[in-house]
């Protein structure tokens, strides 16, 4: 039935009770309809990083309150029980003395050159001392042979190769602020002019890098041989402009490696490409990416932090009680797995297990009673029905719930997948300094680099003695995890 625009009075009761029973049926689908595509809406744009699986970089200038895991009061404000401080403390023998004597009394004028001193107060500076380029003439004799006349000449060693160049530790520097601090070509000659005096040219700066990566090679090869080897890992991929396209990046790390790459896919055949997760074994930590479980040599985990911004957002939009109860379970676990590790234990006694399991199967049922599936046909559109956003996170807690316990029965396994969160943040401010990588080489160079300096980062060795290392021909290489020391 086509309804007309608007009915007017003396129209409706001229219509029969069934003409009139058919327009209200009709007036509610389409009111329904009206009203679920309004909470579609609604639900696009309650959506941010703090509520969704959306970037931060989306929020724009009006950033969303922000939800803390942890409690208000939990924790005093600076360092925590543990953390190392870097305060300053006096030196037993520093670089340069200054004494300043007494010469006369200030309370009486007498003088007190010829007194000795009884004591002596102490303060230390610490600064940096004034530098610049050290240039380094290298002289390769010639000598003429007496007995055949010929000329023979000394050797220069394999970095020095042409008559005037830039060495090592400057080379480092320049890769250092351009890759790790994020500075761009022109500012980071800018800088070294500023500091040293000597403008490098943007060609100088380029050059390092690829040579830098070409140095890490071996390096590369180590953390991603070990990555593959690792009992856990954690993985995740985000959008990156290259040569005006998007492209992906995929990235793969634990505690102590990071590897970076690219690809123009982000779904498996680009994690194929990347060849660590078709070789992996262990326990792959990851967010809810179909991709991921299309290998099955290694088990999976979840990443609960998705599962509770998730929830947050069907509390605020759909206000529904079970998403509340099913934060405080997983918030419930989390502490008590902490609690027993904390006091050396290794694993929750079979009723806690029992107890929280039924509690989650609860709280699902409880979830799916207030969002029961949708009865009305649909589009005929094929693939699956369009559900709302308690219901598709329903679903998938209900048929992923080994994976989202995964850190309950397992205490090695982490309860979210912030750690390589961290890593692609870093390249997502890079991206945000440059806009896009121009070219897939200028991509290619600064995943690798990248790699390598996060590792360096996170065994705690100095970055720019590293990349200076690697120059060298000595770069650093991670130990595999059977010969870390204890």
């Amino acid at each position: 039935m086509t309804l007309p625009e608007r009915f007017e009075a003396e129209q409706l009761e001229e219509l029969d009770k069934a003409t009139l029973v058919a327009i209200l049926l009709k007036l509610q689908e389409q009111i329904e309809a009206q009203a679920k595509l309004i909470q579609e809406l609604r639900d696009q744009i309650a959506k941010n990083s703090r509520n969704s699986g959306k970037p931060p970089s989306s929020d724009g200038l009006k950033k969303p309150r922000t939800r803390s895991l942890r409690k208000k009061g939990e924790r005093q404000n600076g360092g925590q029980k543990g953390h190392q401080g870097h305060t300053l403390k006096m030196v037993a023998e520093p670089d340069h003395v200054y004494r300043y004597e007494v010469q006369t009394c200030p309370h009486c004028a007498a003088g007190l050159e010829a007194v000795e001193a009884t004591g002596c107060e102490k303060r230390q500076v610490f600064d940096v001392p004034e530098v610049s380029i050290e240039i380094t003439e290298y002289q390769a004799e010639i000598k003429r042979c007496p007995e055949c006349g010929l000329e023979a000449k000394g050797v220069f060693l394999n970095n020095v190769s042409q008559a005037v160049q830039y060495g090592p530790r400057l080379k480092a520097q320049a890769s250092y602020l351009n890759n790790y601090q994020f500075i761009p070509l022109a500012r980071t000659c800018d800088l070294l002019e500023d500091f040293y005096g000597h403008r490098p040219s943007e060609a100088f700066v380029l050059e390092a890098n690829s040579c830098l990566v070409e140095r890490t090679e071996p390096s590369l090869k180590a953390i991603k041989e070990q990555l593959i080897a690792s009992g856990i890992a954690h993985f995740d991929e985000s959008g990156l402009r290259v040569a005006e396209k998007l492209h992906w990046l995929h990235v793969a790390s634990t505690r102590k490696l990071t590897y970076y790459d690219f690809h123009q896919k982000r779904g498996k055949e680009g994690m194929q490409a990347i060849g660590i997760l078709p070789e992996f074994s262990g326990t792959a930590v990851h967010d809810h990416w179909k991709s991921y479980f299309t290998f099955e040599s290694c088990k999976h985990a979840l990443c609960n932090a998705h599962h509770l911004r998730e929830l947050h957002f069907v509390i605020d939009q759909y206000q529904q009680s079970w998403a509340q109860e099913m934060i405080q379970l997983l918030l419930e676990i989390k502490t008590e797995v902490e609690e027993i590790t904390a006091n050396q234990g290794n694993c929750l006694l079979e009723e806690r297990l029992s107890f929280f399991e039924q509690r989650y199967d609860q709280l699902i049922a409880q979830g799916l009673k207030a969002n029961p599936p949708d009865e009305t046909p649909g589009p005929t559109k094929r693939g699956r029905k369009k559900q709302s956003p308690p219901k598709n996170l329903l679903d998938r807690l209900k048929n992923y719930k080994p994976q989202v316990l995964a850190f309950m029965y397992d205490f090695s396994v982490p309860f979210d997948n912030n750690l390589v969160e961290r890593d692609v943040r870093m390249v997502k401010v890079k991206q945000k300094v440059s806009g896009s990588f121009r070219t897939t080489t200028g991509a290619e160079v600064f995943c690798a680099i990248r790699s390598y300096i996060s590792t360096v980062r996170k065994h705690g060795d100095n970055v720019i003695q590293a990349i200076h290392d690697a120059f060298a021909g000595q770069p650093f290489i991670p130990l595999a995890l059977s010969k870390q020391p204890e």
